[in-house]
């Protein structure tokens, strides 16, 4: 995975590092990159720290040598290590919800008509969810705890609530289906189903990360999907 992959999902073509290769005597003077860029680019990093397999607890002084910085300067930017995972969370809500409203539609508390569609809408979401993780194996050490272990309790909070946020997704998607079989608990039914899934979804996430990302979450997935009864 490259660094501008990761964070930079409108502006991917932007140079995340400054070039200090030109000729010195006819150089021009290099830019300070802006307020903005110069944020992404400490939260590449993180991702890209995050990336290399056991890796240890990344600190501060870890990051700003890896960008050639101080750490004053990581803190002109963010308040504290906190709110740079933080960065990595808003990112991984925002490009994991943004996909599942294109699944789902705009209306996710809605079911879906087609009980068999809410059925397939849900296994794709499981797979979007697993092909992001896949893509971005720094941002799956966030996902499943390990990077945030012995940070603010606040992070772990956030990526429950976003864990929780799938699981309702799912919900919503299979409900129709239970009742479609003809469940006298189809809501009950679909709490199940969501929460087995969900489990699954990390579950692959977490071997993922365990296995120095050797162990893709991907591996068998329509196999694994249909032996959990999932249209």
């Amino acid at each position: 995975m490259s660094e501008s992959e990761v964070l930079s999902p409108v502006s991917n073509n932007e140079n995340l590092t400054e070039d200090t290769s030109v000729a010195p005597a006819l150089a021009p003077a290099r830019k300070r990159p802006k307020p903005g860029e110069r944020r992404e680019q400490i939260l590449q990093a993180l991702a890209s720290m995050l990336e290399k397999p056991g890796a240890d607890r990344i600190t501060t002084a870890a990051l700003a040598a890896h960008l050639s910085v101080s750490e004053a300067a990581l803190y002109r930017h963010f308040a504290s290590k906190a709110q740079m995972f933080e960065g990595l969370i808003e990112f991984i809500e925002q490009s994991v919800f943004s996909m599942v409203q294109q699944i789902v539609g705009r209306d996710v508390p809605e079911a879906p008509h087609n009980p068999i569609e809410g059925a397939r809408n849900a296994n794709r979401v499981i797979a979007l969810l697993l092909q992001f993780g896949e893509k971005n194996p720094g941002m799956v050490r966030v996902m499943v705890g390990d990077a945030i272990v012995f940070e603010h309790e606040r992070l772990q909070t956030r990526m429950n609530q976003f864990f929780d946020r799938i699981e309702s997704t799912l919900r919503q998607c299979l409900r129709p289906a239970a009742g479609a079989m003809g469940s006298s608990a189809p809501t009950a039914e679909a709490s199940v189903a969501a929460s087995v899934l969900t489990a699954f979804a990390l579950g692959r996430l977490q071997r993922y990360a365990r296995s120095g990302f050797r162990r893709l979450p991907t591996e068998h997935l329509d196999a694994s999907l249909a032996m959990m009864v999932v249209v």
